[in-house]
Parts: C-alpha cells; structure tokens; sequence
C-alpha cells in the first residue's frame, strides 16, 4: 500500500508531463488574450461554502465531497469543484469593488469527488476554469463559450458542438417547478429514491439523473424553454444570435441543466464526435447570477466554465493526437578523463545559463558509455571536453544526427552553440 497511489488518482510521470504543461500554456495563452488573470484558492475550503453554493440536492454534495473535521473542529472540505472558491476569494478580497468585469482562471486546481473510478474520470482530477464577474449581458456568455473553444481547438480538438439551454431564473423556474410536479405526481413510484427528493426540493434537477428507468418517464416533460419570463427569453436569444456571430456551431438542447445548483439562464456542454459516431462529452459551464449574493457578497452577475485535464488528455488520446514533445537536452557535455571534469561542469552550467538544455556526465564513465547517454537522452549535440583539446582551448562538437565534428575555442563554446540551437529553432531562453 506504501508503495501505490490511492484507489481514483495517478500520478504524471516525467515522461508524460510535457502534454500537461502543452496543455495548460495554450489555456494560459488564450486566456491572457481575453484578460482572464490567474487565481490560487485552497485546497480546502469551509464545508458550508459548498453546502450553499454547490447546493444540498446536488450529487457532488450529497455523495462525492471528501469532508473532515480539523482539529478545533472545524468542518472542511476538500473542493469538489473550483466556482465556489472562487467566488469565495472575490468576496474576502473585496475583487468586485475594483474595475469590472473582473476575470479571472485557475489551472491544474486539483478537484477532488468520490465517486467510482472511471475512464477520464478520477477522485482527484484537475480543471482548467474561466470565470468573469460584474457582466449580465449574454455577449459575456458568448465570449466566454469562445475562449473555451479557442482553447480546445488550439490543443488539437476538433468538430466541437456546444449545446446550450436556459434554465431561467428563480421567478421563471418557480413555474416551470410546478409544471413538473404535475407531470411527476403519478410518476413518483417508478423514479429513483434521489429523483423523489429532488422532486420535493428541486424538480429541475431530475433532468439531469442518469437513471435509465428515470429518463424513460421523461420523454414527454415539460421543456424549461417554454416557461422563461420575458427578460430570461430576451437573454437565450441575444446569447444564440452572438454565438451566430462568433461562428460557432451550436443547437439548443432542453435537456442540459448541469449538476450544480447555483445556475441560472445559460447553461452549456460542449462535445464532439468520436470515430464510432457517437457524442462525446468534453466540460461545461454556464450563468450563475445569484451566487456571489448568496454567498455573502453583492448582487453580481457571474459567468464561467470548468475544463477537466485529464479528460482532455484523454480525448486526445482517443483521437490519435500528439503532443510537440519537447527536447530533454540540446547538449550532452562528455568529459574525458579527471581533469577535464571541473572544465567540463563549467561549461554545462554555462549553457544552462544562456537557455539551453544542457547535462554533463558526474560518474566518470568512459566516452563511449557517454555517447550512449547521449543518444537515449536524444541530446542534438555532444560537447567534448578534455585531451588534446582541452590543452588547446577547445572543446570538439559533434552533430548527433550527421555525426559531423567541428573544434570551437573553449571561450566560444557558448555561443556557437547557441547559434547552432537557434538555427535549429530549439533555443529555449
């Protein structure tokens, strides 16, 4: 057990951490060009935090939160999803009082649920999120749909659809509640215990259970669309003609109402196809107008979606795409023999210092054995230190790929082969 990962999460191994860290700069870039700034909340965050944001009929609060008594006992909780602390650090930092919209994203925010291990999906997974506070209009809700997709396509995802949805606001909802109790009153025996609290507390919610007995009596429910109030109406249609002119696909499904509570008006789900044919679910995200006042805060509009890594990665996979991998090393410094070892430390820590990749030999191996190294760490150029030409001032280059070698003065070591590299195109300064 010592020596095994809990049961739900992996670790990213060396080798494999290039396609996280490609992944998460093009989020990085794409947001910094719609002014999102970065933001770092904890870990854990008060229980009651999530009890009233996430919301009490929710699945996340009612089965998958790692919850835990402190010792002045306090209940925490591991954050089962990223809108919440945010918000939390909007409020505690008094963030609304300055220049709106305040934007702001989080990357790789671990997120941790129980639920049953499954492809894509882990106890701890990590999220890439957008969140903009202080705009109502549906252009925001449009624009940020945008960001999202600017950030699939920019990673190698490919022939995405969004499905959007109004859920309304509370005025509208409250009627369309009572259209669905209606619909549901004779129906209640054959839907699943969660489905008849949620049907007392929240019948919107049913929608979303997963239950294939539960669905099969809601063929012919009652459509949210039908019951939005005028402003709500006004809000769908102005977000469908933005996305218009954005030019990015979309269709209208009523039966999107994503898992948490706090959502109003926009909600959507972005997927794509997989070569079977079938649809396959990528994130989400959607309006959530009335959440920062409940939780403490003024009344501010907010916006925003949650990007699961691992499941990115893992379409990608799916996919067939491949990630740039980057060059472990540009140059592999081989020393020959005891005096050339400090001369040839040196040098190493030089290159480094002007931006290349560089690493030298510490077991006094012989050349050939370093040679070897060489080749497995895929390093472009081997830097030989030592000999004759060690006595002479220069160091012999040799290209890897065409075996070709070249002396250079010991002085100009550095930069001939930061002239090679940048030819190259891999200097990394």
């Amino acid at each position: 057990m010592l020596t095994q990962a809990p049961r739900g999460t992996r670790d990213v191994l060396p080798q494999d951490s290039y396609r996280w860290q490609f992944v998460e700069a093009v989020c990085r870039e794409i947001a910094a060009r719609a002014g999102y700034r970065e933001v770092r909340t904890p870990v854990f965050e008060h229980t009651e935090l999530f009890l009233r944001g996430v919301g009490d009929t929710t699945d996340i609060v009612q089965k998958e939160m790692y919850t835990f008594e402190d010792k002045g006992a306090r209940s925490l909780t591991l954050k089962p999803e990223g809108t919440a602390g945010a918000v939390r650090a909007l409020i505690e930092h008094s963030l609304y009082a300055g220049v709106l919209p305040v934007k702001m994203y989080y990357l790789s925010a671990p997120i941790f649920r129980y639920e049953a291990p499954q492809s894509g999906r882990y106890r701890e997974h990590h999220q890439f999120g957008c969140e903009v506070f202080g705009v109502a209009e549906p252009s925001c809700d449009a624009e940020v749909i945008a960001v999202l997709v600017r950030m699939l396509e920019g990673v190698g995802l490919t022939g995405l659809t969004i499905n959007v949805n109004s859920i309304g606001c509370p005025e509208c909802r409250k009627v369309y509640h009572e259209a669905m109790k209606t619909f549901l009153s004779g129906r209640l025996d054959t839907l699943c215990s969660t489905c008849n609290d949620r049907f007392i507390r929240n019948p919107l919610r049913i929608l979303d259970c997963k239950s294939e007995s539960c669905q099969k009596q809601l063929v012919d429910a009652p459509v949210m669309l039908d019951y939005l109030c005028e402003d709500c109406s006004a809000h769908f249609s102005g977000l469908q003609e933005a996305l218009t002119t954005l030019e990015i696909p979309f269709q209208v499904n009523p039966r999107i109402v994503r898992g948490l509570d706090y959502y109003t008006r926009t909600v959507f789900e972005v997927e794509m196809q997989s070569d079977a044919g079938a649809p396959l679910a990528v994130c989400g995200g959607g309006r959530y107008d009335r959440l920062v006042e409940e939780l403490g805060g003024p009344s501010m509009p907010g916006m925003g979606f949650g990007l699961g890594l691992e499941r990115v990665l893992m379409l990608l996979d799916q996919k067939g795409i491949t990630l740039p991998e980057p060059r472990q090393y540009d140059v592999y410094v081989a020393a020959l023999g005891t005096e050339a070892r400090m001369p040839a430390l040196k040098l190493t820590q030089s290159l480094r210092d002007a931006g290349i990749r560089a690493d030298v030999d510490h077991a006094g191996r012989s050349l050939k054995a370093q040679f070897k190294s060489a080749d497995k760490l895929g390093a472009a150029m081997v830097a030989i230190v030592g000999g004759d030409e060690l006595a002479r001032g220069v160091i012999r280059l040799r290209d890897m790929q065409t075996k070709e070698e070249q002396e250079v003065p010991f002085t100009e070591a550095v930069a001939t082969i930061h002239r090679m590299n940048a030819e190259r195109g891999t200097t990394h300064a």
